[in-house]
Order: C-alpha cells, then structure tokens, then sequence
C-alpha cells in the first residue's frame, strides 16, 4: 500500500499575518506606501463633502447676490476691509509655515516640524482674534440682524440683512473649521514632542496639512465676497 502524502495547503489566515511588519504599518497593508496613499485618499474624499457643503453656501450667496446686488455693495461697505486684508495675508502666511511643517515631517526634522506647527497654530489665532474684533464691532454698530436691538428693528432692508446673514454664517462656519484646524495641530505638537511623529507617520501632517490649505482656500473666496462687493 502506497503511503499518502499530506498535501500542504494554504497558509493559515494568523501566518500570513505574522510576517515582519513595521512598527507604524496596520496589518491589513502591505507596506507603508499603501497605508499611505489610503490615507490621503481618505482625507481627499472627506475634503469633496466640505467642498460640496461650502458650495451650496457660495450658491446661496451668488442667487441673493443676484436679487440683491446694490444692498450687497452697501453692506460690503460696512466691512473693515484693512482689517479684512490683514487676515488675509495671515492665512497665507498660515498656509506656507504649514507647507514647511509638512515638508519638515516627511523629512523627519522633528524641531523644524515643532516650530511650523506652533507658527502655524500661532498666525491661526491671530485670525481668529482679529474675525472676533470684527464681530463685536458689527455688534456695537448694531448690525447683527438676528440680535435684538439691533439697527433692522427700525429700517428693515431685506437685501442688506440678507448679506450681513450671510456673513455671520458663512464666516462663522470658517471660524469654526479654523478652531477645529488649530485643535488638530495642538494634537500634532503634543505628539512631536513626545517623539510620536516619525517620517513613518508623515501622512498624519501632510493630511492636516490638505484640511488647512483647504480653510485657507475657502477665505480666499470669502474675502472678494464680502469686502470687495460692488453693485
């Protein structure tokens, strides 16, 4: 009688998992290059739904904009339009420190990284600080439309309303994706600083990276919107 021969078969599900792996690679990657360009592809597709959300914002505006076109020039002529340019070139100034952050971690310059980050987080608050001087100036001028006493009890003008309406909402959820940006780059430092960042983990600030050139964008075209309106 021929003896019988087991025949091998496949690797089991747990060994073809075990093979080396590094330190930073998720298990169901192949090396660093995939887990990589998942990531990026991830965060371009969460980019598209904001670009969608924004989109139907400046939609609204240009239709009103439209209806309205003389009481939106005569609002644009309430903004601080100095003001309005300041923060304006910080966020691109924002936008290069940021580049150079993402430059630094893939180049795996941890202090440079450090640095970016902060100047990045730093010219962030400045933005925001200055938008909040905006704010309360409209306030004390009494032209917050959905505030009581406000200067619309006694003169309605549906137009201007509408684009100071517009400005406080459309600036505001910048504001908010402004805060969000500088929370993620606080949770950047902290983890450079605790040496959690390696070059193999680049793809964390080249994402950061995409969301805050993505906020920056998005004033660039609420900057002409709101302070350069003509009729």
């Amino acid at each position: 009688m021929s003896e019988v021969v087991p025949v091998a078969g496949p690797p089991a599900l747990d060994q073809q998992h075990a093979r080396p792996h590094d330190g930073w690679l998720a298990h169901h990657f192949d090396d660093l290059d995939q887990q990589h360009a998942a990531a990026e592809l991830g965060m371009w597709l969460f980019l598209v739904t904001e670009f969608m959300f924004f989109g139907g914002l400046f939609t609204a505006y240009m239709v009103y904009h439209g209806w309205y076109g003389q009481d939106f020039a005569t609002g644009s002529h309430t903004m601080h339009l100095v003001l309005g340019t300041i923060n304006t070139a910080v966020l691109l100034t924002s936008s290069f420190s940021m580049a150079v952050a993402v430059h630094a971690a893939a180049q795996g310059h941890r202090t440079m990284l450090i640095a970016m980050l902060l100047a990045t987080i730093t010219l962030g608050a400045v933005f925001l600080g200055i938008k909040a001087y905006e704010y309360h100036a409209k306030f004390v001028e009494g032209l917050v439309p959905f505030i009581a006493n406000s200067q619309f009890e006694m003169h309605a003008n549906v137009g201007l309303e509408t684009f100071l309406n517009l400005y406080f909402l459309m600036t505001g959820v910048h504001a908010a994706h402004m805060v969000i940006g500088i929370a993620i780059l606080g949770t950047l430092v902290g983890a450079a600083l605790r040496h959690r960042l390696p070059i193999q983990r680049s793809v964390l600030v080249h994402n950061v990276g995409l969301y805050w050139h993505f906020v920056d964008l998005v004033w660039v075209y609420l900057f002409p919107f709101f302070y350069l309106v003509t009729g």
